[in-house]
């Protein structure tokens, strides 16, 4: 069994402008390619909900997907985070997006599947930067170094981020046992009386039965680059608003490759399926408590796509270490890695105990004991 070779890319997409020759890029929340040389426009034209075209699992997993489905993208990678990322062939150096690390280009080409749908930024660098800025700012105890981080505006990177959605027909068979609470009345001692209580007890009866689920669009992180607590925490998306795969939502910005092979990320998304059939199995048990002693699942009609979500992304270093800050690109919603300064820390903890002592002390005149 072979698959084509997932790798961590991020590929660049350029629209020369028709009026200077300048490179387009994609104006977030505007629908359209403008070029910041001369300010013209062009109309991208979004299909508002159109259909996107699931892949076959089966078909992937036998590398028998059809040719227009494949490509070829040429990378450098990372020698920090591992990320694999593709810049200008013309520029030799550059800083990782993902955490801050200068890269020295080093080629190569890899085969993936293709991206099929792509959620196009709604927010642009300024409204992301204004995000992030709120939130660092309502950060306790963070460095000097920080706030000034934020104060600066140091430009953001766009990214595309990765991800596998899986669709799946499941019908499912359990067995289990469903409990009736009742109650007891038992006679006690207590401070040398008799009293009587109620006691709750359970009543177990076995059962068995069916369920049946159908699953659109089990949305699995596809990169290693970012934390997956970080990119889990800016969801919900709003996968309703996808895109068919056009390079246009691209320009200006990154679209990272994916890094998750799709069998793991099938495994992850029948995780994900798992979970919701156990609610729907303790639902159909019914009664006051729910016992499961068996599930067993038939899954079918399996398909897939290889989708990308906008999210812009900041990193920072302090005292040697990298530093990342992500935002949804469609809601603002941000999340990230913070550090901490000692000496604040440190000085918050001695005027809480000087606080606190004080407080002692008054209290003891009032009560006399001084």
């Amino acid at each position: 069994m072979s698959h084509p070779e997932p790798k961590s890319v991020t590929a660049e997409h350029r629209f020369p402008c028709a009026a200077c020759g300048a490179d387009h890029r994609f104006d977030a929340g505007h629908d359209r390619l403008i070029c910041d040389h001369c300010g013209n426009t062009e109309a991208i034209g979004l299909t508002r909900g159109a259909a996107i075209r699931e892949l076959d699992f089966e078909a992937a997993l036998h590398a028998a997907l059809p040719a227009q489905d494949i490509e070829e993208t040429r990378v450098c990678k990372c020698p920090n985070c591992a990320a694999e990322v593709a810049f200008d062939a013309t520029l030799h150096a550059a800083e990782c997006p993902f955490c801050a690390t200068p890269v020295v280009t080093d080629t190569g080409v890899h085969r993936h599947i293709k991206p099929r749908g792509v959620l196009p930024f709604a927010l642009d660098e300024r409204a992301a930067r204004a995000a992030m800025t709120d939130w660092l700012a309502s950060l306790w105890f963070a460095p000097k170094g920080l706030q000034a981080y934020a104060r600066k505006g140091r430009a953001m990177s766009g990214i595309y981020v990765p991800y596998w959605t899986f669709d799946a027909d499941t019908a499912s068979r359990y067995t289990g046992a469903r409990g009736t609470v009742y109650y007891e009345t038992i006679t006690v001692m207590r401070d040398g009386k008799r009293q009587r209580q109620q006691v709750a007890k359970i009543r177990w009866s076995p059962v068995r039965g069916r369920v049946a689920r159908f699953f659109d669009d089990v949305l699995v992180l596809a990169s290693r680059s970012l934390p997956k607590r970080f990119t889990d925490a800016l969801e919900p998306w709003d996968l309703a608003a996808l895109e068919p795969y056009r390079p246009e939502y691209l320009a200006g910005f990154r679209a990272e490759g994916y890094a998750v092979l799709l069998p793991e990320g099938y495994t992850e998304a029948r995780e994900k399926m798992a979970r919701i059939i156990e609610r729907d199995v303790k639902f159909d048990i019914g009664g006051d408590r729910q016992q499961i002693h068996e599930i067993k699942t038939d899954v079918k009609d399996v398909t897939f796509k290889h989708i990308l979500l906008p999210v812009w992304l900041a990193a920072y270093k302090y005292r040697g270490r990298s530093f990342r800050f992500v935002v949804n690109g469609r809601t603002g919603r941000v999340q990230g890695e913070r550090p901490y300064c000692i000496w604040k820390i440190t000085l918050a903890v001695l005027a809480g105990l000087i606080v606190a002592g004080a407080i002692g002390y008054l209290y003891g005149l009032e009560q006399g004991a001084f």
